[in-house]
């Protein structure tokens, strides 16, 4: 790759833990990717003495900007006056070709607004969606799920839009060369569901042999996690009830372990034999290290980071950042849907399979 290098523009102000773990995260990337720099925006007097901290001068361009997102800031309120802000400014290095993706654990409603006046949607596409990973038995160990908050509607239209947006982002960002995708349904049989749900598997299926990937029909709940499918496709609403609704089991999971290995002298020693076990468990279901919902359908990418990450998260975001940027993501998604713009009439055209096909190099390397 020579000597060219990755940009990652980062809102350093956004998030619940404050910049130091996000710059505290940036200095656990830069230690494991010689090919990447940041543009870091916020407050110069606040984030030059962390970045001196961890010896990063050399790799970060500092953008001085006073002003924060909150995580209870209204977006509208952020639309129309949120020019000063750090989130802002991150997006907008992106649009300026300053930097090739911005990652920001702050405000996800004010970041997707912002995100769509400054960067604006790709063409073809009427909603934007939030992709994130989910921890899964297939062998990559996650599958691909969107929409999972970026808007609570969803028509048969965008649901196939959807599809080959999660699709592209499976190939191309993760290596899946014929993803597997399925629509989330209160049920599999044909009949049951929404009609705009009935009409949008018409439509994928119909869509499937011109893209290049492989449409399972209707999957349920429990089949999300599992290795039947790569990408689930849904509306913001459910896909984001059903995030928040894992995130939270696995928080009672992880309560209720450590209750019961505290609860006798003998589980105590039980615990420790278990260990080993318990700590490859813990990182195999790590949500800090599949960090990252993507947005998709952008004139850019960016990624959220969840606010409360830690330096690992943050790192894990920039890792996922630095992937999709090397594979040249976003132009190939960009592609892939204006070529199937009619694809909602029935209508799906046949798209140049260069558009979205991963390069031979596209396995990038670990951040």
């Amino acid at each position: 790759m020579g000597t060219q290098k990755t940009v990652i523009s980062i809102d350093a102000m956004g998030g619940d833990r404050g910049p130091a773990t996000v710059v505290a995260g940036i200095s656990k990337s830069a230690a494991k990717n010689p090919h990447i720099r940041f543009i870091l925006h916020g407050p110069k007097d606040v984030l030059q003495p962390l970045v001196a901290k961890r010896k990063l001068e050399a790799l970060c361009d500092l953008r001085d900007v006073s002003e924060v997102v909150s995580m209870d800031a209204k977006p509208s309120h952020v639309m129309r006056h949120g020019k000063d802000t750090s989130m802002w400014s991150a997006i907008e290095s992106v649009r300026n070709k300053e930097a090739d993706v911005c990652v920001s654990c702050g405000n996800t409603g004010a970041l997707m607004a912002v995100s769509m006046i400054r960067l604006r949607k790709a063409e073809g596409v009427n909603r934007p969606a939030i992709a994130c990973l989910w921890p899964s038995r297939n062998p990559s160990g996650f599958n691909i799920m969107l929409d999972v908050g970026a808007d609570i509607r969803a028509d048969q239209d965008d649901l196939l839009q959807y599809a080959l947006m999660g699709m592209s982002y499976a190939r191309n960002g993760f290596g899946l060369e014929r993803p597997r995708v399925g629509l989330l349904n209160v049920g599999t049989e044909e009949h049951k569901g929404r009609a705009e749900l009935k009409v949008a598997h018409d439509l994928i299926a119909s869509s499937a042999k011109a893209n290049d990937f492989d449409y399972v029909g209707f999957v349920e709940g429990g089949d999300i996690p599992s290795d039947r499918v790569d990408v689930i496709v849904t509306d913001g609403f459910t896909g984001n009830v059903a995030l928040k609704t894992a995130e939270g089991t696995a928080s009672l999971i992880s309560e209720l372990l450590r209750a019961a290995f505290k609860y006798t002298p003998l589980s105590r020693i039980a615990s420790l034999l278990a260990y080993p076990s318990l700590k490859r468990l813990s990182k195999r279901i790590d949500p800090r290290q599949v960090n990252g919902g993507v947005f998709l359908g952008l004139n850019g990418t960016v990624v959220k980071s969840h606010g409360s990450a830690d330096a690992t998260g943050v790192s894990a975001a920039i890792k996922l950042s630095f992937t999709l940027a090397q594979t040249g993501f976003n132009e190939k998604l960009a592609a892939r849907v204006a070529s199937n713009v009619t694809a909602g009439q029935g209508d799906a055209q046949q798209a140049p399979r260069s558009a979205d096909q991963p390069d031979s190099n596209d396995n990038a390397r670990s951040t």
